[in-house]
């Protein structure tokens, strides 16, 4: 008989240090689930010459799950998946 011991991985998220700032500044601001804020906010507060950087790393965390995109009318609306924010605190905390 064969015995298989059964392994749990966790998966490791590596963040740029643009991804993380996305994500604190989203989460301070309390952008999760149903409250939405533009695409357009999330770079206000950091120099000019990183507003290229910022939506490229927006686009991945939406990619990656960790943003949800909100489509509107008026432009991209964006949030914190509520489904993930355990993971995103511990992410945060480190």
């Amino acid at each position: 008989m064969l015995h298989v011991s059964s392994i749990t991985l966790v998966a490791t998220c590596v963040l740029t240090p643009i991804e993380r700032l996305i994500l604190l500044k989203t989460y301070r601001n309390c952008y999760i689930g149903g409250k939405n804020t533009s695409e357009d906010n999330i770079p206000k507060g950091l120099p000019k010459h990183m507003h290229g950087d910022v939506k490229k790393a927006l686009r991945n965390l939406i990619r990656q799950g960790y943003i949800t995109p909100k489509i509107t009318s008026y432009g991209l609306e964006v949030s914190i998946t509520s489904e993930r924010i355990k993971e995103i605190k511990r992410i945060l905390e480190t």
